[in-house]
């Protein structure tokens, strides 16, 4: 329990940092790019990722899945890990020269060929291995301080709207770093095996039966974008982009959790341990709900003072945005714990592909009926309750299987709690300026959730801390 602690530290702490960068470059960026620019840069952006996306297939839950189950043998995992890759290197090549011929025929722009250092970043990635490993201060450190630099890039060459392409070369040349600096770290943890025929081929089916639901949640995910850039413009692709950075606020903290539990559970299915996954789901359940409930519910009762004074004037659809996306993350924390904690590492591949189906056919449907009419207000409604759809699907399938109703009550409580900061915060008068008002809110708003906390969950957040 302690190594997952320290592990969950890790991705929250990585997690936060990317909260807080943002904070710097983002009003940075909404006052010298504008919302047209960043929304070229997003739209050209979700293009390169769903050629990452096929390029990698499922491979971030099946690598991560299969390494973790034999983690402590060096010789299967070395024999696991190269047939993966070149499965892997197989399917990258590919992509990226489809992607080449695709911006060549189709989008011959410069910043779809920048975007084209993305795409090759596929070829590198092996993040799924050091997280089958549990070694996520490797990826942590890593990420930590390409982003850091990646800021003070941004800070220094992005000086005005023209210098949008310099700023498409430093993301995308952050993410082709970051897996080439993982590589390195293979050393003594794997040796050389030379991998067969059989057993790369074995790999495409259950990878291609988990790319199902990767495709599905790009539906809703980055589809977004690209439907709002086709039916609408890039200036709301700009509003619904900035609006989502900080929905990533909640949304990081509960992947850091997902992140880093999985490779765990996978571990616990694979020595029949049913105890302690029993008490890993609840612990997961109860803090991931209260993670993403205390910070959605706190960023919409700020959402009046925070937007204007984050990101400038005329900015203020985002406002509207953040009152119909932020819900959604609480869902998508339910969903977390049930498909990372239950679904993937009991093999349920084919329960986790349908409820995000489900979840994406209803996105569509909703995009393509309301994203004429009300533009990124459209695409935020089809979000929620694909997500809501998501979340209750995969409840479905699990609920003879885990103990939704017990979960179900605490669940409510901590809605209520963050439903009741909301409101205190909301309701308090303008202090002055906008950044005395929002400090104070910030802390009327920890002060009443974590009260609530306290007095229902005194002894579970004691074991917690002292727990070893």
């Amino acid at each position: 329990m302690e190594s997952v602690k320290r592990n969950f530290l890790y991705n929250l702490f990585y997690q936060i940092l990317t909260f807080l960068l943002p904070l710097i470059t983002t009003p940075y960026l909404s006052r010298v790019l504008g919302a047209e620019r960043t929304g070229t840069y997003s739209f050209s952006y979700s293009i390169a990722y769903y050629f990452v996306m096929f390029a990698m297939l499922g491979l971030n839950n099946y690598g991560n899945r299969e390494i973790a189950k034999i983690r402590d043998n060096k010789f299967k995992r070395s024999k696991l890990f190269w047939s993966i890759y070149t499965l892997q290197i197989a399917t990258s090549a590919v992509i990226i020269i489809a992607y080449a011929l695709f911006v060549f025929f189709f989008r011959n722009e410069l910043i779809n060929w920048i975007m084209l250092l993305y795409v090759v970043s596929s070829l590198f990635d092996i993040n799924w291995f050091f997280w089958g490993m549990e070694e996520f201060k490797i990826t942590v450190t890593r990420n930590t301080l390409l982003k850091i630099t990646s800021v003070i890039a941004i800070l220094l060459f992005v000086k005005s709207q023209d210098d949008i392409y310099i700023y498409a070369i430093i993301m995308a040349a952050g993410m082709l770093l970051s897996p080439i600096l993982l590589w390195p770290y293979l050393r003594g943890r794997i040796e050389w095996v030379r991998p067969e025929a059989k057993d790369v081929i074995s790999h495409l089916k259950p990878n291609l039966i988990l790319f199902i639901p990767v495709i599905a949640v790009s539906l809703y995910k980055v589809m977004d974008k690209i439907m709002l850039g086709a039916m609408a413009n890039y200036t709301e692709v700009g509003f619904y982009d900035y609006a989502e950075k900080v929905i990533a606020i909640p949304t990081c903290c509960v992947n850091a959790l997902g992140t880093v539990m999985m490779p765990r559970m996978a571990n616990l299915v694979a020595k029949n341990d049913n105890n302690a996954e029993k008490k890993t789901i609840y612990f997961s359940m109860i803090f991931g709900t209260a993670l993403a409930t205390s910070m959605s519910f706190g960023l919409i009762g700020i959402a009046d003072v925070f937007v204007p004074f984050f990101y400038g004037e005329g900015y203020v659809k985002c406002v509207e945005l953040f009152y119909i996306l932020l819900p959604s993350c609480i869902f998508l924390a339910i969903a977390n714990v049930i498909r990372t904690q239950f679904l993937i590492p009991h093999s349920m591949d084919k329960e986790f592909t349908v409820s995000l189906v489900l979840g994406a056919c209803v996105n569509l449907i909703i995009n393509i009926t309301f994203i004429p009419k009300l533009q990124s207000v459209g695409a935020a409604v089809g979000t929620l309750i694909a997500e809501a759809t998501v979340c209750f699907i995969q409840g479905y399938f699990v609920k003879d299987k885990i103990e939704l109703k017990k979960y179900a009550r605490e669940i409510l409580y901590i809605f209520i709690s963050g439903l009741l900061m909301a409101i205190a915060v909301y309701f308090m008068p303008f202090i002055r300026n906008y950044l005395l008002t929002l400090c104070m809110k910030i802390v009327v708003g920890c002060v009443v959730f974590g009260i609530l906390m306290i007095y229902r969950y005194k002894d579970f957040f004691h074991q917690l801390i002292i727990h070893r």
